[in-house]
């Protein structure tokens, strides 16, 4: 079996996201219509961007419900990724920060669905 992995978030307009999520992979959507864009991100996951207005059946919950996590190699990654999702102005929930599991900050998306970026502690 070829198992394909994919996540996906129930977005407002998926134009709207795939447009934001282009900016922050620095790659375009190998997939854009009216209601659905996907991207395959460089794990070979694949980002779905589902229109919560089509969406069959029909989804309950909301953004912010759930995250998804970018790790990184260091601490310094993250202050790098800190200062440049900032600067393209995403709205940022939590600056970077030492936690019980290492170092990280929190960023939206047009949605409310959490970003969360961090390093490992050893």
């Amino acid at each position: 079996m070829n198992a394909q992995h994919y996540l996906l978030l129930y977005v407002d307009s998926p134009a709207t996201s795939a447009h934001f999520y282009s900016r922050l992979l620095d790659k375009p959507p190998v997939e854009l219509q009216p209601t659905f864009a996907l991207f395959i991100l460089d794990s070979g996951v694949k980002l779905g961007l589902w229109s919560r207005h089509t969406v069959e059946p029909a989804a309950e919950a909301a953004g912010g419900g759930g995250e998804l996590g970018f790790s990184v190699a260091d601490e310094q990654t993250v202050d790098t990724l800190y200062a440049a999702w900032t600067a393209q102005g995403l709205r940022i929930a939590q600056t970077p920060t030492a936690l019980d599991f290492g170092y990280t900050f929190v960023a939206l998306d047009p949605d409310g669905h959490r970003l969360r970026v961090f390093a490992l502690s050893e």
